[in-house]
């Protein structure tokens, strides 16, 4: 079982239900924590009589919510030990990247776009952490810039993080948003329409978790999904 964090004040849940939805496709069993303040997998994945915290199936994706550590949600769940081949925890303060040890995670994802409070509170939490961590950068921008990545590298300057010459974009296109909120009313996860760009970086992204998966593999999976199989 390994662990994978998202990291950041920058909204990630679609993000982390794509990511998800490949590995799932690709035969993996996954768990995917919102440890949020806000908790959008509560009203984003649909639940049946949702409590406090719970965890509930979405699309063959384990969702848990509410959950401050992974030993309540094996308590929750009644198991000593929780059979999953990825955990993947949505973060979005200090608190929780501690409680979740994500300082100890196989891969780190620390998701930004360049408005203010997106890069501005996601660098306050990593401000705040007292262990140093590995990070990836994964970066939403209508057009990534050397200006604004030598902008965040500056603002990050003297915190506990070594970042990784690894990275990630993500487009901020109109289309991939509408894609985005459609499949959130109709509750499904749906990549037919989204933009090649879009789906490039989920391939970066699983390849980054996987390591030894091909990227043949994972195009397979996502021609899969955008297939309805």
């Amino acid at each position: 079982m390994e662990t994978i964090g998202f990291i950041g004040a920058y909204d990630k849940t679609d993000l982390m239900l794509n990511t998800a939805k490949i590995l799932t496709t690709l035969g993996k069993k996954v768990l995917m924590v919102d440890s949020t303040i806000n908790q959008k997998a509560k009203y984003v994945v649909p639940s049946i009589n949702p409590t406090t915290s719970y965890v509930t199936n979405f699309e063959d994706i384990e969702v848990a919510v509410g959950f401050k550590t992974i030993e309540q949600i094996k308590q929750y769940l009644v198991v000593d030990e929780l059979q999953y081949d990825l955990i993947m925890v949505d973060a979005d303060s200090a608190q929780r990247i501690e409680e979740f040890e994500l300082e100890n995670a196989k891969k780190n994802f620390f998701v930004t776009a360049f408005d203010v409070y997106s890069l501005k509170k996601g660098l306050e939490i990593l401000a705040s952490m007292k262990k140093p961590i590995d990070l990836i950068k994964v970066l939403f921008s209508k057009e990534v810039l050397t200006e604004e990545e030598e902008y965040l590298n500056f603002l990050s300057l003297g915190m506990k993080m070594v970042w990784s010459e690894y990275k990630v974009y993500f487009p901020l296109e109109n289309g991939d948003l509408t894609v985005l909120m459609e499949n959130q009313r109709v509750e499904k996860i749906k990549f037919k329409k989204l933009s090649t760009q879009y789906k490039e970086g989920l391939i970066s992204i699983v390849s980054a978790i996987l390591g030894n998966e091909s990227e043949n593999a994972i195009r397979k999976a996502i021609k899969t999904i955008e297939k309805g199989v």
